[in-house]
């Protein structure tokens, strides 16, 4: 069973630095995330989901592929490819992998304008090593919601509450 983490953040680049900081994680094999959204809330009240896997440029090019496929046994591989491609990026569309994007954008609504949120959806990690590795954001965000046991949500709290290490200058 996965674990959902949303962490709110005061500005869009921290949040961004945040799931590239995990993505990282992600490649040293510390954490496997099925999804990685970040939520930011404009001015004008909106929210914007900025997805870490476009699903429709996604499902065009696979149609593509497919279609150009079929359209080769049927000697037309531009009008398979064409088709193909149509049928993929609307499958693509269609298709809410990871974190459900209303609840995403419900949660968006609590953030205040010029704010942000990161959402991952985990399906395993080594807690201890991904929350060293999340240091560099101390004093930079909260915990709004997690599915993660109790303990694990106050270790993460604390990591993400504790102050920011003085610069040093150099």
């Amino acid at each position: 069973m996965s674990d959902l983490v949303i962490m709110a953040f005061d500005t869009e680049a921290t949040a961004f630095e945040a799931r590239a900081a995990l993505v990282k994680m992600q490649r040293e094999y510390l954490i496997e995330m099925e999804d990685a959204v970040v939520m930011t809330r404009n001015d004008d009240g909106s929210v914007q989901l900025h997805q870490a896997v476009n699903m429709t440029a996604m499902g065009a090019v696979g149609g593509t592929f497919w279609g150009g496929l079929i359209g080769l046994l049927f000697l037309n591989p531009l009008i398979g490819a064409a088709v193909g491609a149509g049928a993929g990026a609307l499958s693509g569309w269609m298709t809410d992998l990871g974190i459900n994007d209303d609840f995403l954008k419900e949660v968006g609504q609590s953030l205040p304008p010029g704010g942000a949120a990161l959402g991952i959806l985990i399906r395993k990690m080594t807690a201890d090593k991904v929350l060293a590795g999340l240091d560099d954001f101390a004093g930079k965000g909260r915990v709004l919601r997690t599915s993660l046991s109790a303990e694990q949500e106050a270790r993460l709290a604390e990591v993400l509450a504790r102050p920011a290490p003085p610069a040093t200058g150099g």
